[in-house]
C-alpha cells in the first residue's frame, strides 16, 4: 500500500510539474503574440520599404538594408556580406542550445511593377514587384526571430535565434551558397515559411531542378551575299530548343522543361556568330533531375554537331527537392489552430475579388481560415532553395495568405496585395505562427530531438552535395 501510496504521489507530482510548464509555455506564447503586435507599425514600415524599393537578386541593398538595420536596433549581432554575396546576413541573438534558425527572402520578381491598387496599372516602367510575397517574408520571419529574442533577454527561454537574410531566390538560389559556406550546419532545427492564398503547416516537398546557360559560337558573315561562308549560333539553339521540345513527350509528368531565349543576334541580314539560351529542368527529386540532364547535355551536343558550331554549357545553379519533417509540421498545426482564422473587411475581400475579375478567375474573395494538416503527396509546385536548407537540417515550414484566393502568382496580382493591408495581415500572422513553435522547441528538448529523429529516418539523399559553381554568383 505505501508503494502504491509513493507512486500516486510521484504521479501527481509529475502531473503537476507539466501542468505548470504547459501553463508557462502558454504564457510565453503569448508574449510572443504580444511582442509582434508593438512591432506591428515597424514590421510594416519595413516591408512596405522592401516593396516600394522591389529589387531583384543579387542587387537587394536597400531590401537588406531595412532588414539589418531593424535587427540590430533590436539588439541583434548582425554579419553582413556572408558567403561572398553583398546582400546575404545573418542576425544572432542568444548563447548555447537549442541553436534555431528562421530564413528571410526579400527578392522581387523582374517586370511586374504595380501600383497598390485592385486594377492594372504599371508603378514603376520596367520595374520589378513582389509578385511572390517576398518583402512579408523577411519581414515576419525577422519578427518571430525579434520575439524570441526578448524572451531569452528576459530569461524565460534559453539558446541561440540565428536570422538568415537569404537574397537571390527567385534566380540563382543563394542559399545553396550559403549552404556551402557552412552557414546552417549548426542549427538544430530550422524555421521557414512562404506567402500563400491559405493558411497552412505545409506538409509538401517541392521539385528539385538544375539551371544552366547554353551558349554557341559560330562565325557571322553577309545573310543575303555569302551565306555559306557562315555558321549559325542561331541555327544551333533553334535546334537545341527543338531537341528539348520533342524531349517533352519522353518525360515522366512530373518533369518541366523551361527555357528563356537571351541573345539570338543582333540584325537580319548578319549570320550570328552568338547566341544564349538558359535552361531550367526540373523534376521531383535530384537523381532525377540528373537524368534529365544529361540528355539536355546531349541534345546541346547534337545541336552544335549539325549547325557545325561551338558550344558551352555554363552551370548557374542546382537546388534539392524540400525534406518534409511531418513531426514539425504537427507543431506548427496546434499553433496556427491556436492563432485561429485571418478576419478581411468588406473592402478587402472586394478589393481581393476585383483583381481576381481583372484577373478571369473565380471570384473567391480572401481564404482566410485554418485548413487540416494534409498527407505528403508528390511534387506539384515549384521549387525553392529550401530544399537545399532541408537537406542539411530539419526544416519545419508554414504557409499565410496574403493574396486573393486563386489568383496568379509571380504577377501583378500577388503585388497589388503584398504592400497593402491584405499582405500585412499575412505577414503578422506568420510572424505570430513561427514565433510560438519556437517556444515549442526552446522549451522542449525532447521535442527537438524528435524532430531531429523524423529528419533522419527520412532522408531521401544520403549525403549533400551543392550543386554551383565555383566562386560566388553570377547572373550572367
Amino acid at each position: 500500500m505505501k508503494q502504491i501510496n509513493k507512486l500516486l504521489l510521484l504521479s501527481l507530482v509529475i502531473l503537476g510539474v507539466q501542468r505548470v510548464q504547459s501553463q508557462s509555455k502558454s504564457k510565453i506564447k503569448k508574449e510572443i503574440i504580444k511582442t509582434v503586435d508593438a512591432h506591428q507599425d515597424a514590421m510594416i514600415e519595413v516591408s512596405d520599404g522592401i516593396w516600394e524599393a522591389a529589387e531583384t537578386s543579387l542587387i537587394e541593398f536597400k531590401s537588406s538594408e531595412y532588414l539589418m538595420t531593424f535587427a540590430e536596433e533590436n539588439g541583434f549581432t548582425v554579419e553582413k556580406g556572408v558567403a561572398g554575396i553583398p546582400t546575404a546576413f545573418t542576425a544572432t541573438y542568444g548563447t548555447g542550445k537549442p541553436v534555431i534558425g528562421i530564413l528571410g527572402e526579400f527578392d522581387a520578381n523582374a517586370g511586374i511593377s504595380q501600383k497598390r491598387q485592385p486594377t492594372r496599372e504599371i508603378r514603376v516602367p520596367g520595374g520589378a514587384g513582389h509578385g511572390c510575397g517576398h518583402n512579408l517574408f523577411g519581414t515576419a520571419s525577422l519578427g518571430a526571430a525579434i520575439a524570441i529574442k526578448e524572451q531569452i533577454e528576459k530569461g524565460t527561454l534559453k539558446g541561440t535565434i540565428v536570422f538568415y537574410g537569404t537574397p537571390a531566390e527567385e534566380t540563382i538560389f543563394a542559399k545553396v551558397w550559403m549552404a556551402r559556406a557552412g552557414l546552417f550546419d549548426k542549427l538544430d532545427v530550422c524555421m521557414d515559411w512562404h506567402p500563400g492564398d491559405e493558411i497552412e503547416a505545409v506538409t509538401q516537398s517541392s521539385k528539385a531542378l538544375v539551371d544552366f546557360r547554353v551558349k554557341f559560337y559560330g562565325s557571322s558573315s553577309h545573310a543575303s551575299s555569302d551565306p555559306w561562308n557562315g555558321k549559325s549560333a542561331v541555327d544551333a539553339m533553334e535546334l537545341f530548343t527543338t531537341g528539348l521540345n520533342y524531349y517533352r513527350e519522353h518525360i515522366k509528368p512530373t518533369a518541366r522543361i523551361h527555357y528563356d531565349i537571351e541573345k539570338a543576334g543582333d540584325v537580319v541580314n548578319v549570320v550570328p556568330d552568338y547566341a544564349q539560351i538558359w535552361t531550367r529542368l526540373r523534376e521531383n527529386d535530384r537523381p532525377n533531375v540528373d537524368i534529365l540532364y544529361e540528355r539536355a547535355k546531349k541534345i546541346a551536343e547534337g545541336a552544335a554537331l549539325m549547325a557545325g558550331v561551338r558550344h558551352e554549357i555554363q552551370l548557374i545553379s542546382g537546388i534539392y527537392e524540400i525534406q518534409v519533417n511531418r513531426t514539425g509540421a504537427e507543431v506548427m498545426q496546434r499553433n496556427i489552430e491556436t492563432l485561429g482564422p485571418i478576419t478581411y473587411t468588406t473592402d478587402e475581400v472586394q478589393y481581393a475579388n476585383t483583381i481576381l475579375k481583372e484577373t478571369g478567375k473565380p471570384l473567391e474573395g480572401l481564404d482566410g481560415l485554418v485548413h487540416p494538416l494534409r498527407p505528403s503527396l508528390p511534387a506539384q509546385g515549384g521549387s525553392t532553395d529550401v530544399g537545399d536548407v532541408s537537406q542539411l537540417v530539419p526544416t519545419i515550414r508554414m504557409s499565410a495568405t496574403v493574396a486573393s484566393k486563386g489568383g496568379p502568382w509571380h504577377s501583378w496580382a500577388v503585388v497589388a496585395c503584398t504592400g497593402m493591408s491584405i499582405g500585412h495581415k499575412g505577414m503578422l500572422y506568420a510572424s505570430k505562427a513561427l514565433g510560438m513553435t519556437m517556444v515549442d522547441l526552446f522549451t522542449n528538448p525532447k521535442l527537438v530531438e524528435q524532430v531531429k529523429e523524423d529528419f533522419k529516418n527520412n532522408r531521401t539523399n544520403p549525403s549533400y552535395e551543392p550543386r554551383i559553381p565555383a566562386g560566388p554568383p553570377q547572373l550572367n
